[in-house]
C-alpha cells in the first residue's frame, strides 16, 4: 500500500509536535511499511528511519488493528524478539492505530522514559488515550484529503488529455461571456493560441444539420461558422458556466468530403491521344485551368467528359481543394435540389432527420462539376443561375444566405441551344455556364487516338487482374480502328476489359477476342452489301438514339421523338 501518511509528512510532524508539548511525553509515527515519519525528543534525529527491525508492537498494531498499552516494556511478550528489551529507554508506551476507512495506514506511539512521566500517564490514562484518538484521527483525516485531492487532480489530467485530444472544440465559458477553458480543437477552429480570458459570442442561425445547431462565433473579432451543443453547468459560476462543444463548419465539409468523395484524380496525361483534336483540347485545358471563370463542357456520351473537368482542376489553383462531383440526369428530380442546397433539420417528410450538407456547400472553395447539365430541371436552373450571380446558397427549410467560392465546370451530351428554342433550357443560364465553352469531338472523328486508348486500357486491365500483355495483332487493331464507336471513349474501355478477359497465355490480343456484339455492329468492307432483318436496323438505331439523348427519362423521350415513335412504343421495344 502506498504510504499515505509519508505524503502528509510535514502536517503530521506538526500534530506529534503539538502532542508532546501538550503530554510533555515523547512521540512517534510510523507509516503501514515501518517507516519513521515523525517524532519528538528521543527520536526527533531518527525521522525518515527505517524500523522494521525493532518494530515488533507496532507490527502487531498494524496486523490487528487494536491498541496496545504497554506499562513495563521489555518484559512483554510482544517484546521477547525486540534486541533491545534488556536496555530499553521506555518505561511506559501506548500505540495507537491510525485508520482510514477499513485500513491501518501507521502508528502513533507515546512514549515515558521516566517515572515521573510513566506515573502521569497511568494517572490520567483515559485523557492521554482520548488525546491519541484526536491526533489519530487529524492525522487520517489529512490523510484522506490528499488521497481524495490526489484523486480528483487525477481525474482533472486525465479529462483534460482526453479533451485535449478530442477533434471537436470544447471551450468553457463564464457568466459574463468570457473564456475560462479551451482545448486544442477549439484553439486551432478560433484561429487563436490563447483564447482565454476573451470575450465569446454564440448566436444560432436557427439551422440544425449534422446532430448539432448552427452557431456563429465572434471571438476577438473573427467571426465563423460552427455546429455544435451549448451545455448549461450546474450551480454555475462566475467562471463556470456553460460548456461548448462544436465543429468548425470546414472541418465537417472536410470529414464528409473525405466520406463520399470519389473521384478518379485525373490529370493530363489521362487524356490519352495524339490526334490533332485532343492536342488541340489539351492546349485549351492548359490555357484555362488557370481561370476561375465558368465552363461548358460539351460532347457525346462516354468521350471523357469527367476526365477533361478533373485535369482543369488538377491543373488550377484549387488543385488542393475539394472537387465535387454530381449527375444531374441520374438523381430524381424531387431530390436534386436538397443534393444541390442541402437540407435543415425538418425541412421536409421523408429528409434525413439529422440534415445534409450540400453539394455547394460540400465543394466551398473547390470545384463543383455539374454533369448532364441538360437534365436539370427549369425552376433548378433558375436558382443555379442565381448562385453563379450571387455566390450564396440556401439550404432548403433555412433563411441563412451561406457564402460560397467555387468554380462551377458544366457538362452536357445534349443540344443545348435546341434546348433553349424548345424552351426547356434558359438561356440566360447557357451564356452564364459557357463563359468557356470547351468541346470534346467523338471518338470517330479523331480515330488516330484509337490505338493509344486500346494500349492504355489493356494496360490497366491486365495489370488489375493480374494477366502479362504483351501486344495487339494488326487484324485486331484494325477492326478497333474502323469500328464507329458510337458509345466513345467508354465503349473503347469496356471492349479492352472484355478483351482482356478473354486473352491467351501468350498475351496477344487477337480478333476473335472481340466483343461478338462488336463484330455484329462493326462496318467491314465486305458487309456494305449485306442485308440486315428489320429488327437488328430497329435495335441498331435504338441504340443509336439512346447513346445521343442518354439513357434517362428525359433523354428517353428524345429518343422516342428523334425515331418517330412514341414513348410507351420505346419503352416495349426496349424490354423486348
Amino acid at each position: 500500500m502506498e504510504s499515505l501518511i509519508l505524503n502528509v509528512q510535514d502536517t503530521v510532524q506538526k500534530y506529534a509536535d503539538i502532542m508532546s508539548r501538550i503530554s510533555g511525553i515523547d512521540v512517534e509515527v510510523v507509516d503501514s511499511k515501518l517507516y519513521r515519519v515523525a517524532g519528538t525528543g528521543i527520536f526527533a534525529n531518527r525521522i525518515n528511519e527505517d524500523m522494521s527491525g525493532e518494530g515488533y508492537v507496532y507490527r502487531h498494531v498494524i496486523h490487528t488493528g487494536q491498541i496496545q498499552f504497554i506499562d513495563e516494556p521489555g518484559k512483554n511478550p510482544l517484546c521477547e524478539n525486540c534486541s533491545r528489551r534488556d536496555n530499553c529507554q521506555e518505561v511506559i508506551e501506548i500505540s495507537k492505530p491510525i485508520h482510514m476507512n477499513e485500513d491501518c495506514i501507521g502508528v502513533i506511539g507515546l512514549f515515558g522514559s521516566t517515572v515521573q512521566q510513566k506515573e502521569a500517564i497511568l494517572r490520567d490514562k483515559e485523557m492521554y488515550l482520548e488525546l491519541l484518538d484526536q491526533i489519530a484521527e487529524f492525522i487520517s483525516v489529512k490523510a484522506r484529503e490528499f488521497q481524495e485531492t490526489a484523486r480528483r487532480n487525477a481525474i482533472i489530467s486525465t479529462l483534460d488529455s482526453v479533451i485535449n485530444h478530442m477533434e471537436q472544440g470544447i471551450i468553457i465559458i463564464g457568466q459574463d461571456h468570457t473564456i475560462t477553458t479551451a482545448n486544442r480543437a477549439a484553439r486551432r477552429q478560433l484561429g487563436t493560441a490563447d483564447p482565454e480570458g476573451s470575450r465569446i459570442w454564440l448566436e444560432a442561425t436557427g439551422d440544425r444539420l449534422n446532430h448539432g445547431r448552427e452557431y456563429r462565433i465572434q471571438v476577438e473579432k473573427k467571426e465563423i461558422r460552427v455546429f455544435g451543443k451549448e451545455y448549461e453547468i450546474p450551480e454555475p459560476s462566475s467562471h463556470y458556466a456553460k460548456m461548448f462543444i462544436f465543429s468548425d463548419s470546414t472541418e465537417l465539409l472536410k470529414r464528409v468530403y473525405e466520406m463520399t468523395h470519389v473521384v478518379n484524380k485525373m490529370e493530363m496525361d489521362a487524356i490519352i491521344g495524339n490526334s490533332k483534336s485532343t492536342l488541340k483540347l489539351k492546349k485549351e485545358i492548359a490555357k484555362i485551368a488557370k481561370s476561375t471563370s465558368t465552363i461548358l463542357i460539351t460532347g457525346e456520351s462516354g468521350t471523357g467528359k469527367e476526365v477533361a473537368a478533373t485535369a482543369i482542376w488538377k491543373m488550377s489553383e484549387r488543385k488542393d481543394k475539394k472537387f465535387v462531383a454530381i449527375n444531374c440526369g441520374a438523381i430524381p428530380e424531387a431530390l436534386l435540389e436538397a443534393e444541390l442546397f442541402g437540407y435543415v433539420k425538418g425541412a421536409f417528410t421523408g429528409a434525413d432527420p439529422n440534415g445534409r450538407i450540400g453539394k455547394f456547400e460540400l465543394a466551398n472553395q473547390g470545384v463543383l462539376f455539374l454533369d448532364e447539365i441538360g437534365d436539370m430541371p427549369l425552376y433548378l436552373q433558375v436558382k443555379l443561375l442565381r448562385v453563379l450571380q450571387e455566390r450564396k446558397i440556401v439550404r432548403i427549410g433555412s433563411n441563412q444566405l451561406i457564402p460560397v467560392d467555387l468554380r462551377i465546370i458544366a457538362a452536357t451530351n445534349r443540344n443545348l441551344k435546341e434546348m433553349i428554342a424548345a424552351k426547356k433550357f434558359r438561356e440566360d443560364l447557357y451564356y452564364r455556364l459557357s463563359v468557356i465553352p470547351l468541346k470534346i469531338d467523338p471518338l470517330r472523328k479523331r480515330p488516330e487516338d484509337i490505338e493509344d486508348l486500346a494500349y492504355y486500357f489493356a494496360n490497366r486491365y491486365a495489370g488489375r487482374f493480374d494477366k502479362e500483355f504483351r501486344g495487339i495483332t494488326p487484324e485486331a487493331m484494325l477492326a478497333l480502328r474502323t469500328y464507329p464507336w458510337y458509345g466513345n471513349v467508354r465503349e473503347l474501355e469496356n471492349t479492352m476489359e472484355f478483351m482482356i478477359n478473354m486473352m491467351d497465355e501468350n498475351g496477344i490480343l487477337e480478333d476473335r477476342m472481340l466483343p461478338e456484339d462488336f463484330s455484329r455492329a462493326e462496318k467491314k468492307p465486305d458487309e456494305r452489301n449485306a442485308i440486315h432483318t428489320l429488327r437488328e436496323l430497329e435495335e441498331i438505331e435504338i441504340q443509336k438514339a439512346l447513346e445521343r439523348f442518354g439513357n434517362t427519362a428525359e433523354g428517353k423521350k428524345e429518343a422516342a421523338r428523334s425515331l418517330g415513335i412514341g414513348l410507351a412504343t420505346l419503352y416495349r421495344k426496349l424490354q423486348q
